[in-house]
């Protein structure tokens, strides 16, 4: 190594050094999440094709962050060209740009270890709760010890290249200066006008085509996309076509005045489902990424779910169910407005959401006290504006007394003191004749993972500590409210948000949307299991009617009761921020943006997903349903005051 520091430096170009770093913290970036992910899961000529993509997008990002370098090189005096000052300046910031760029491939390798995708929708949105995010990540991360890491490995690896390479420090001639503004003008204009963020769908692949993205192309393209208006970007038909097609699927909406006003009599409950009489109480518990195949009543061997798989002994188990989206607002959209996710952002989550016809607002209309309850920040996400501007009653961790909580972490309090605070709040606020309505969203099975010690025989810090934390919680949380003299005439609803990952070969995987369900009422309802397949958009409805109140006709989902009677289509709804799935007959179509669609043959077992030509009726019942429910949301007509017909 001596000998090699003996030999001439090299003269390099400036920028072709930054050039080149950049390039290859992106080249090993790609290969090190490739082998994570592992080459056995992809073909040879797709293996090739992620790193000769991704030195496409490589290229393109690269583009963009030149531009500043090619500038102001173009304008350096010649009097400064072989200042020593300048070299010394350039070192330096050749330091700041390896350590902004390391640090965003470190940034990116944890982002991937969650979502299994280059930065999209969802890193965008976390920009915008940087105090829920950081603080999530500085306690699931040595933080500190990471960025030392880094800045160590940069002067190493600088210093090293100092001792092979030098700049070059003659002056630029008048020619070379055009070149280098030219450049500057032009690249970033190729880039936009021949690159796009849709070339990484370059495979069936899910897999192969993440990582052939760049993170910062497609973070840019993400926020550029942060609205996705469906009759631009997706497949349409003619409504009148549309409408024909969903009331044939036994789809026909009231609007929420219709609905509430109907003078239709309520049937006796046991006309309707398995209950021995109506609860007059409903308990939703979302608890947050809990998979179905974490729990033994799904088949999971580890025991993670033991006083869940014992309740599931009691209950009515529903073995089929499938979350609309990848992330909480949109389980919040499914279990409140019950619609099927639009494009972009979740409903929750947009400006102009108060006043929907939501569960709540039927409920309330009905004299229920509704509620959500929250073990985190409500801000985040924008869930306490959504559900105050729908008639819940919100309250999330600021309202609980310190004194109350055993530990708490940036992204929520534990699950067991969200419950009793949760308890002591609905024997507070509800009035002992009149029925409630409570929808509590559980935060500990969530990264960073951290629970009270002592409670169970797993440790903290891992996803599988949380989720048997979180079954012992909502253990304790039962326990506790068989005390109550409401219990009886209460329908408890245990369900997850979303699974804990969507990574898989295909855009949208369905055994990764795959949750539990169950509904417990031990003095209500006989326990059993329930094996149509379930979207979680119909949760909602079926509520309305197990309660004898009015509303389930408004909603785009199915009242599963009368479903199973009336053997209406069985169809789920599944969903990434752009891709759109409809799950029907082992057949899943997804709709894309730039009008595109495929379909996969899905087997009803092991959910595997196999391409296989569109067909026809399945692909315009998925258009129908997605095109109706994002024109719904853009017209108005899921508001309270507004008139379907």
């Amino acid at each position: 190594m001596l000998n090699l520091f003996k030999a001439p430096q090299r003269n390099v170009p400036y920028i072709l050094f930054l050039a080149s770093l950049a390039l290859s913290i992106w080249l090993l970036l790609r290969l090190i999440l490739s082998l994570q992910v592992g080459w056995s899961q992809m073909s040879m000529p797709e293996l090739a094709s992620v790193f000769a993509v991704g030195l496409w997008f490589d290229v393109a990002a690269l583009s963009y962050l030149l531009v500043p370098w090619l500038l102001v090189s173009a304008l350096i005096p010649k009097r400064w060209s072989g200042a020593v000052w300048l070299t010394k300046l350039r070192w330096a910031l050749a330091f700041v740009v390896m350590f902004s760029l390391l640090f965003g491939a470190v940034s990116e390798f944890i982002f991937w270890q969650e979502f299994s995708t280059r930065f999209n929708f969802i890193a965008v949105d976390y920009l915008v709760y940087t105090h829920e995010v950081v603080g999530n990540i500085r306690e699931s991360y040595p933080v500190p010890l990471i960025l030392l890491a880094i800045a160590l490995f940069v002067l190493f690896i600088l210093f090293m290249l100092s001792k092979l390479l030098r700049f070059e420090i003659k002056p630029h001639s008048l020619n070379r200066k055009l070149s280098l503004v030219a450049a500057g003008v032009l690249l970033p204009v190729l880039s936009y006008q021949f690159a796009n963020v849709d070339q990484m769908q370059f495979s069936k692949n899910a897999y192969a085509n993440e990582l052939a993205g760049n993170g910062l192309f497609s973070f840019s393209a993400a926020a550029r996309r942060n609205e996705l208006d469906y009759d631009r970007f997706y497949k349409t038909i003619p409504q009148a076509q549309a409408n024909a097609i969903l009331k044939d699927n036994g789809l026909l909406r009231q609007a929420f005045a219709s609905a509430i006003n109907s003078g239709q009599e309520v049937p006796d409950i046991s006309n309707i489902a398995p209950f021995k009489r109506r609860p007059k109480n409903v308990v939703v518990i979302m608890v947050e990424s809990l998979s179905a195949d974490y729990m033994g009543s799904y088949g999971n061997k580890e025991n993670l779910t033991p006083y869940l798989d014992k309740l599931a002994k009691e209950s009515l188990v529903f073995d089929k169910v499938f979350a609309t989206g990848t992330r909480t607002v949109r389980g919040l959209d499914a279990l409140s407005i019950a619609i099927p996710p639009i494009p972009g952002q979740a409903i929750v989550h947009r400006p102009d959401s108060d006043h929907l016809a939501t569960l709540g607002e039927f409920l309330e209309a009905q004299q229920y006290s509704t509620f959500f309850m929250y073990g985190g920040y409500g801000v985040f996400d924008s869930m306490n504006s959504y559900f105050r501007g729908n008639d819940y009653k919100v309250v999330d961790r600021t309202d609980f007394d310190k004194s109350t909580i055993q530990s708490e972490n940036v992204w929520g309090i534990d699950d067991e003191s969200l419950f009793n605070n949760s308890l002591t709040m609905i024997d507070r606020m509800v009035k002992p004749s009149m029925p409630f309505f409570a929808h509590i969203m559980t935060t500990s099975n969530h990264r960073p993972f951290t629970f009270p010690e002592g409670k169970i025989d797993l440790p903290q810090g891992h996803r599988d500590g949380a989720v048997k934390y979180t079954d012992y919680a909502i253990g304790k949380l039962i326990e506790n409210a068989k005390t109550k003299p409401w219990f009886k005439d209460t329908l408890f609803v245990i369900v997850a948000d979303h699974c804990s990952s969507a990574a898989g070969k295909t855009k949208l995987p369905v055994e990764k949307y795959h949750i539990p369900l169950f509904f417990y009422a031990p003095d209500l309802l006989p326990a059993g299991h329930y094996s149509r397949m379930v979207s979680q958009i119909d949760i909602a409805p079926t509520l309305l009617d197990i309660l004898g109140a009015k509303g389930s006709q408004h909603f785009f989902g199915q009242s599963l009761f009368k479903a199973e009677r009336e053997k209406m289509p069985e169809r789920a709804f599944i969903s990434n921020y752009q891709e759109l799935g409809y799950y029907k007959n082992n057949t899943l179509i997804v709709l894309s943006p730039k009008q595109k669609a495929e379909a996969y043959q899905v087997d009803p077992v092991t959910f595997e997903s196999t391409p296989v030509a569109l067909n026809e009726t399945l692909l315009n019942e998925a258009i129908a349903y997605y095109q109706t429910a994002a024109r719904a949301y853009k017209n108005g007509d899921l508001n309270e005051a507004r008139n379907l017909y």
